[in-house]
């Protein structure tokens, strides 16, 4: 009950910017809505600090993702193209089919079956993934001088959310609810890391190639035995982050089955096959890509950055490269 409900406050938070919006990823896209990266940069830049304190005080651990080169690399690129596409992360693809989003939905639909086709592809696409450089992060390359590492910490910190205030003068949206989701955000991470409540960090991809896997039988690969306990987690924090966008679509009388949202019409017209397809074929592509990676903008992105992680900030590195060259190319 405890991760529902935990999955229902990163809906709750996500919806407060509306970061969850086809509108405002594809704006991200094409550079004209910057709220996502803003909500991003605060969100990390206040976790850092707290989950460094957070380990120190021994009432939390770090969990960092390998560093697999390749996988990161590729997956990265390749998720920066689903995402653009799509207009989803892994996440919110499951707020905005809450609110009745029916391309969000196809997107899922894709992304199962991404999940799928990478569970399968699996042993052919090692060869991709590395080289492997392990579990590092800028603290570990720093060493174990507690007050240097918090003086780094304390300066990438506050170089990011300055960084936020930066972009947020040149964003054509001035709304600052983007600020308060990225607080929120990250006050929610570093609590789901402390040890007494769940003691892992937020994630949403792995839970669609565990939902397929099991749906199909498929749970005797090693995948499925790998992926099995985070994605029983995830899958319960995607059902709270799907009861909020459903309850708050309803209560705040904004329930739509919508098909074709504002910005794909402005860019590519109101065909419905035209937006299936690409919902379906971006969908596929961002779950392929965060399983390659291994992770997501809310595992790799938001909970790797918090650590620090350099797996994670160069998957980052390399989504957002993707997602604008995609996103300039995509909607002309």
């Amino acid at each position: 009950m405890m991760i529902v409900l935990l999955g229902f406050l990163f809906g709750v938070f996500i919806m407060l910017s509306e970061l969850n919006k086809f509108d405002t990823i594809s704006g991200m896209a094409i550079l004209n809505d910057l709220r996502i990266a803003k909500a991003l940069l605060v969100a990390i830049g206040i976790g850092i600090i707290l989950i460094f304190f957070e380990v120190k005080l021994n009432v939390a651990s770090y969990h960092l993702k390998p560093f697999n080169l390749g996988g990161v690399v590729i997956g990265g690129i390749l998720f920066g193209v689903g995402m653009a596409i799509l207009g989803y992360c892994p996440g919110t693809l499951i707020i905005s089919a809450g609110e009745g989003s029916l391309d969000a939905m196809i997107g899922i639909v894709g992304g199962l079956v991404g999940g799928l086709v990478f569970t399968l592809l699996l042993p052919f696409v090692k060869i991709f993934i590395g080289p492997h450089f392990g579990k590092i992060s800028i603290f570990t390359l720093l060493g174990n001088n507690t007050t240097f590492t918090f003086l780094v910490s304390l300066v990438i910190s506050l170089f990011m959310i300055y960084s936020a205030f930066l972009l947020n003068k040149k964003d054509e949206n001035k709304s600052m609810d983007w600020f308060y989701a990225g607080l929120l955000l990250g006050l929610l991470n570093p609590i789901i890391f402390l040890k007494f409540v769940q003691n892992r960090p937020i994630g949403a991809s792995t839970a669609y190639p565990y939902i397929i896997d099991r749906l199909l039988g498929l749970t005797s690969n090693p995948y499925f035995l790998k992926i099995q306990k985070p994605g029983e987690w995830e899958v319960l924090f995607l059902l709270g982050a799907f009861v909020a966008g459903f309850t708050f679509s309803i209560l705040r009388r904004k329930f739509e089955l919508k098909l074709i949202q504002p910005r794909w019409e402005k860019y590519k017209g109101n065909l419905p096959l035209k937006r299936i397809f690409y919902a379906f074929v971006g969908g596929f592509i961002l779950i392929f890509g965060a399983r390659l990676a291994g992770g997501c903008t809310s595992g790799h992105i938001l909970s790797g950055g918090m650590q620090l992680s350099i797996s994670s900030i160069v998957f980052a590195v390399f989504v957002f490269l993707s997602l604008v060259i995609t996103g300039r190319i995509f909607y002309r």
